[in-house]
C-alpha cells in the first residue's frame, strides 16, 4: 500500500513521528512523506530540519508561505496548498493519504485528496475545540476521511456521530502519550546546560495560542493578564515556547520578547525538539496556557495544566486539568492551588483518559487488513445516541 504521509507543524510532527518511523521500516507500506505548513518557516524554527534528524526520508515539500497571521494570507495559504497538494497527488498517486488534526494545511490536503478520489485516514477526529477555528476544520476533515483513528471513547463517539461508518472508527488511544514514553528525559542539570537556562525554586512552562474566534485586540487583552499574573512570582523559572501558526500569532510572540528581555529566569524556544520540550514538562511544577499539550500530554506527567480561556473547551481533560478564566485575580488563585498538598494528592492518582497503549501499532495492525476497495462510496450512518 503506497501511504502519504503529510507533516505541517512541529507539534504535529512529534505526535506523528514513530507511526512515520514505522510505516518507513515496514515492508508492507511504501510511504511518501510531504513536508508543508510551518516546517519550512525560518520564523517557526525551520523544523524540517528536525525531520531529517529523526531519519525519516522527506519526499516532497510544499510551501505554502506560512508566516503571515493576518485572515486574508490564511486563506491564500490554504488554496496554494489544496493546488499543490492535487498536483502533487496526480504524480504520486497515493493509495491513501494519512493526516492528523485539524490545521488549515491539513484542510486544504484533505479537500485535494477529495477532489483527486484518494481514501483518507484522519487521526484526532472527534475531538473538541469549542474556542478556536479548528472545531470547524476537524469535523470537515472527519467528513472528507474514510478511515478513522480516535483518541478516546468520547471522541470514537463523537465520530459515528457525525454519521461515519463504525466498521471504519477506531479507538487507538493517544500517539502524543506514546511518545512520551519512549522518551529518556534530561535530567534538569542537563536541560540547564543544553539549553542555557536556569531553574528556579518553582518553574513553570508556557504555552499560549490564538484563540482563533476572537478578535486580535482580545487575543492581546488576554495575554496581557497571563503575563501581568506571570510577573507577580517569585524565585520562578518561566519558559515560553512559540505559539502556534494561527491568526494573530505575531501579537503573542511580540509580547514574549517583550517580557523575556532583560527579564532574568525568563526564556523563549522557538522548537525545542520532542526530547527537550518533553523533559521540561517532566522538570516543570506545571504548565500553563491554552495548548492541546496541556490537556493531553501533560496529564501523564502527572503534572498540573493551568488551562486559560475557552479554546480547549469541550476536549477530554484529566483531573490534572484547572480551567480558569482571563482574570488576573482567578488565575493567580489556580497558580497557588496547585502548588497546595491537596491538589498534589490528586496529580498522584490521576489517570490520563488519552492512554491506551501502543497506538502506533495498532494503526499499523488496522492498516494491514483494511480493504480500500469502494471505500470511496461513503453512507450516512443514523446511530441512536444513548
Amino acid at each position: 500500500m503506497k501511504i502519504c504521509t503529510i507533516t505541517g507543524s512541529r507539534a504535529e510532527f512529534y505526535i506523528l513521528k514513530n507511526l512515520m518511523l514505522k510505516l518507513q521500516s515496514d515492508k508492507k507500506f511504501r510511504q511518501h512523506v510531504i513536508v508543508t505548513g510551518s516546517h519550512n518557516s525560518k520564523l517557526f524554527g525551520k523544523t524540517i530540519n528536525e525531520i531529517r534528524k529523526q531519519k525519516i526520508k522527506i519526499d516532497s515539500v510544499i510551501d505554502i508561505s506560512v508566516g503571515s497571521d493576518k485572515e486574508i494570507d490564511i486563506a491564500k495559504s490554504f488554496s496554494m496548498g489544496v493546488r499543490s497538494f492535487s498536483k502533487k497527488f496526480l504524480q504520486i498517486k497515493p493509495d491513501l493519504l494519512l493526516v492528523l488534526g485539524d490545521r488549515y494545511e491539513i484542510y486544504s490536503a484533505a479537500i485535494a485528496a477529495c477532489l483527486n478520489r484518494i481514501p483518507i485516514a484522519h487521526i484526532y477526529g472527534g475531538e473538541s475545540t469549542q474556542g478556536a477555528i479548528d472545531e470547524a476544520i476537524r469535523h470537515s476533515i472527519t467528513k472528507l476521511s474514510h478511515i478513522h483513528f480516535a483518541s478516546t471513547k468520547e471522541h470514537y463517539n463523537r465520530v459515528k456521530q457525525l454519521g461515519e461508518n463504525e466498521k471504519y472508527t477506531f479507538k487507538i488511544g493517544s500517539l502524543g502519550v506514546e511518545a512520551i514514553k519512549k522518551i529518556k528525559f534530561f535530567k534538569k542539570k542537563e536541560i540547564e546546560k543544553k539549553l542555557n537556562l536556569k531553574f528556579s525554586k518553582r518553574n513553570i512552562l508556557v504555552t499560549f495560542h490564538p484563540e482563533t474566534l476572537k478578535s486580535k485586540n482580545v487575543v492581546k487583552k488576554n495575554f496581557d493578564k497571563l503575563l501581568k499574573c506571570l510577573k507577580k512570582l517569585n524565585d520562578t523559572t518561566i519558559i515560553f515556547t512559540m505559539p502556534g501558526a494561527d491568526a494573530n500569532f505575531k501579537v503573542i510572540l511580540k509580547k514574549i520578547y517583550q517580557f523575556v528581555k532583560g527579564r532574568e529566569k525568563s526564556y523563549f524556544f522557538k522548537y525545542l525538539g520532542h526530547e527537550k520540550y518533553f523533559s521540561i514538562c517532566n522538570s516543570v511544577d506545571l504548565m500553563i496556557g491554552n495548548s492541546s499539550s496541556g490537556i493531553i500530554e501533560m496529564p501523564s506527567f502527572k503534572k498540573a495544566t493551568i488551562n486559560l480561556g475557552e479554546r480547549q473547551d469541550g476536549r477530554v481533560k484529566a483531573k490534572t486539568v484547572l480551567n480558569v478564566d482571563f482574570n488576573e485575580k482567578n488565575i493567580l488563585k489556580k497558580i497557588k492551588y496547585s502548588y497546595s498538598k491537596s491538589f498534589r494528592k490528586i496529580l498522584k492518582s490521576a489517570i490520563n483518559p488519552y492512554d491506551n497503549g501502543n497506538s502506533s501499532d495498532k494503526i499499523i495492525k488496522i492498516l494491514k487488513k483494511i480493504n480500500l476497495n469502494n471505500i470511496l462510496k461513503k453512507k450516512f450512518f443514523d446511530y441512536k445516541l444513548q
